[in-house]
């Protein structure tokens, strides 16, 4: 019994050799295609989404579960990227010494060994997966605000089509409680045994969106980043204009008071504007994928931040100086912005901005998802077959599709604001993870070939630990029920690890 303890201990701390993870990744199945500009794509792609279309409005104002933080965002935004670039400089060191897929999960098994791996890839498939459930559910925001500016020339029917069919089940319940409406006029309900009533309510729009890039994944990560390309480069022109466009509108007197809730506050819209700043670690999932990855991951990443930050600073300053702190939008915040300012014309083409934005940041998050999904099958934590690749497009289309499926059930019963919660814990998790690892690396392999190397170490990885641990134990001592769902979520990944997944890879071992 003992010596049984002593083995399973040992299986559980046993790593993979970098050597082996890149001998495994020149063996791939996966094509070569991407290069500098391409992940770069990627990064904004990612980031410059939800955060500034969508999230930034309740990051300013506040919601049910935190403080806003008023013109102070700016701070809250610097302080993110701040803690971001600590781990950004941390995945660009690691990332370009062993660029394979997997990201953080990868890292991980190299340094920390088998069961934390498993425990980092399960809470990246939260950041991901989760994380797009949120964008989704923006998504349908943007879509309906469109669909209004159409009103005189599309039937009723379309630009009103029910609540039902484009919210989840919580969020018809929270609408219904703010209007004072009975939830039963405005949701269909079924019957179930021993009188029990469950809600129906199906976004609509969600599910087609994820459905239609999930089709654009199989076909090719090329052909979806000249897809992502486009989106990109409308949203950063509509993203752009809106500055140079507001700007004139601008009234300082907006501004006051700066911060109106005080340091709480600012703290608060720091960690609901952190979920804007995950999107640059998906560009580490694809190094696998990348032709130059020890040259371009660094570049691209490090690119993606500081670009998307000055962007976030501008936008948030141009949005709080042109209407009062409490008449900014937490759905669409930019959109009602100019319609405030009676540029309604103007709110359509942001519109149509947000939908590429967002349909992009829908791309690379499930892109992301998929490739850590493919590494940890690759390792025999999950059912091998689950990573086979297309015949034709060379994707691995089951895992593809699996993570589709995952997303939308998910938006069925997951609103957008607890799903960026618990996908800003799995991004914090794996943020300070990755920098741990950038300390144990130097220790264990001080002699391995880095392309590029955290400066101020081990200082800087230490301060991305600080700060991304302290923004976690903040928000848990804050309330609210996300830092219980993440706990049941980190549970849930300790069972399936000990009832399938440690099994399953000591029996493919064996054969």
């Amino acid at each position: 019994m003992k010596q049984t303890l002593i083995n399973v201990i040992k299986n559980m701390l046993s790593k993979k050799s970098t050597d082996l993870f890149i001998a495994e990744s020149k063996n791939t199945e996966l094509k070569k295609t991407l290069n500098i500009f391409d992940l770069l794509i990627l990064g904004v792609s990612a980031v410059v989404g939800t955060g500034i279309f969508t999230i930034i409005g309740s990051a300013i104002a506040g919601s049910a579960d935190g403080l806003g933080a008023g013109t102070a965002i700016v701070f809250s935004m610097l302080i993110a990227a701040l803690a971001s670039l600590f781990s950004a400089l941390a995945y660009s060191e690691i990332a370009a010494m062993i660029p394979v897929a997997g990201s953080a999960y990868t890292f991980t098994y190299a340094t920390m060994g088998e069961f934390m791996a498993w425990m980092v890839g399960w809470i990246l498939m939260l950041e991901y997966a989760i994380g797009n459930i949120t964008v989704a559910t923006a998504w349908t925001g943007y879509l309906v605000q469109l669909l209004k500016g159409f009103k005189h020339i599309l039937p009723d029917f379309v630009v009103n089509y029910p609540l039902w069919l484009r919210n989840d089940f919580r969020s018809m319940y929270a609408i219904c409680d703010k209007y004072g409406w009975d939830v039963h006029d405005k949701m269909p309900f079924i019957n179930l045994p021993f009188g029990i009533e469950m809600p129906v309510a199906i976004n609509i729009p969600a599910i087609f969106i994820v459905f239609v890039l999930t089709i654009l994944l199989i076909k090719g990560v090329k052909e979806s980043t000249r897809v992502a390309g486009i989106m990109v480069f409308v949203n950063l022109s509509i993203i752009i204009s809106f500055v140079i466009v507001g700007a004139k509108y601008v009234a300082p007197e907006n501004w006051v008071p700066f911060a109106p809730n005080g340091f709480e506050g600012i703290l608060a819209g720091t960690f609901i504007i952190f979920f804007a700043y995950i999107g640059f670690d998906a560009i580490s999932t694809a190094a696998e994928e990348t032709k130059n990855p020890q040259r371009d991951l660094p570049i691209a990443i490090i690119g993606t931040l500081v670009l998307c930050t000055v962007l976030y600073v501008s936008v948030a300053l141009v949005l709080t100086g042109v209407i009062p702190l409490g008449n900014i939008d937490t759905q669409a915040p930019l959109a009602h912005a100019m319609r405030a300012i009676g540029k309604n014309w103007y709110a359509g083409a942001i519109s149509v901005g947000a939908l590429c934005a967002l349909t992009s940041v829908l791309l690379v998050y499930q892109l992301g998802t998929t490739r850590i999904f493919y590494a940890i099958a690759r390792d025999n934590f999950l059912p091998k077959n689950i990573m086979k690749i297309h015949p034709k497009f060379k994707t691995p289309h089951i895992i593809t599709w699996l993570s589709g499926i995952i997303v939308i059930l998910g938006s069925l019963f997951m609103d957008l604001n607890i799903s960026a919660e618990l996908c800003n814990y799995g991004t914090f998790a794996s943020f300070v993870i990755i920098c741990i690892e950038v300390l144990i690396l130097r220790k264990t392999e001080p002699t391995r070939y880095r392309p590029f190397k955290v400066p101020f170490c081990p200082l800087f990885p230490i301060l991305g630990i600080v700060m991304c641990s302290c923004f976690m134990i903040y928000k848990s001592l804050s309330g609210g029920d996300s830092s219980l769902y993440f706990l049941l979520w980190v549970i849930m990944g300790l069972t399936i690890y000990i009832l399938y997944g440690y099994k399953n890879k000591r029996n493919k071992e064996d054969l």
